[in-house]
């Protein structure tokens, strides 16, 4: 009777150990004083003291959270207002059309969302005098575009399980538009906002392909520069960059879900005492 649970935690494990021991063994390889990433010399944090004193690591690294928090803010808003069109106005011309462009880098190849976009910026040069040179504005279109998608989805999905009744009510009781938005839908998808947000950032912030494509001289964001570094060969100071960058996003990813599990709470609580106070 219980070979069934057992067998699903056996394979639930081994796809964790799968996924997390390598990331695991990164992380512990990258407090190693040995120059040799794969042989242990000892417990040494030298290699994070080295990137703190390395310049280029900085500006690569300042540089893609500038991009991220840029790109995921502006991805965030776009991706807002299309997904609360396409949940609450589903009967419009040209609907089936704009639902398909908004997807479709979903499913595209990012090596194709990436050509296409330099080709873009190329023509644009070539038409227009702008872009004049490919960097920082290039990029950050390139990931608003990308990103963008993932908000929709989210704020789409959220909006289509929320009860459209409530906002009804409040037009019928002389709330405008802007009012309903304001009061009522955008409190009510906020966790998902925050969700495509942070979804959005991450996404940015590690985008590799895209990057490549749309980027120039001068403008190496922090996974180009790890995946430059890896191409000479895996170093402790490789593991020590990406464990940061594993804590960082960790640590965002854990605030997101207590705020995210609060704000639940807070919405059950109040639905819970609206509920008492009519009856």
């Amino acid at each position: 009777m219980n070979r069934r649970p057992v067998f699903l935690m056996t394979v639930l494990c081994f796809g964790f150990a799968f996924f997390y021991i390598p990331i695991l063994s990164m992380m512990v390889y990258s407090f190693n004083a040995s120059r040799l990433a794969t042989v242990w010399g000892g417990f040494s944090t030298k290699w994070y003291v080295a990137l703190l004193d390395n310049d280029q690591v900085i500006r690569a690294a300042l540089l893609s959270l500038k991009i991220a928090l840029i790109s995921a803010t502006m991805a965030t808003i776009l991706g807002t207002m299309a997904g609360i069109a396409l949940a609450r106005f589903r009967r419009f011309r040209g609907r089936v059309l704009f639902s398909g462009l908004v997807t479709a880098p979903l499913i595209m190849p990012e090596v194709i969302t990436g050509i296409s976009s330099l080709m873009l910026f190329i023509l644009m040069a070539e038409w227009i005098g702008w872009p004049g040179s490919r960097g920082f504005t290039t990029i950050t279109l390139a990931h608003i575009t990308f990103s963008m998608v993932f908000v929709t989805t989210v704020v789409h999905s959220r909006l289509v399980q929320a009860d459209v009744a409530i906002e009804e009510a409040a037009m019928d009781l002389g709330s405008r538009p802007w009012q309903v938005l304001r009061d009522i839908t955008l409190p009510v998808i906020s966790p998902a906002i925050l969700s495509g947000w942070l979804l959005a950032f991450t996404i940015s912030l590690d985008d590799v392909v895209i990057t490549s494509f749309t980027t120039g001289p001068g403008n190496t964001t922090l996974p180009l520069l790890i995946w430059s570094k890896v191409k000479l060969g895996v170093t402790p100071d490789i593991n020590a960059l990406a464990t940061l960058t594993v804590v960082v996003v960790g640590i965002g990813v854990g605030l997101a879900g207590w705020i995210l599990h609060r704000a639940e709470k807070r919405r059950e609580r109040d639905m819970q005492m609206a509920y008492r106070a009519h009856d």
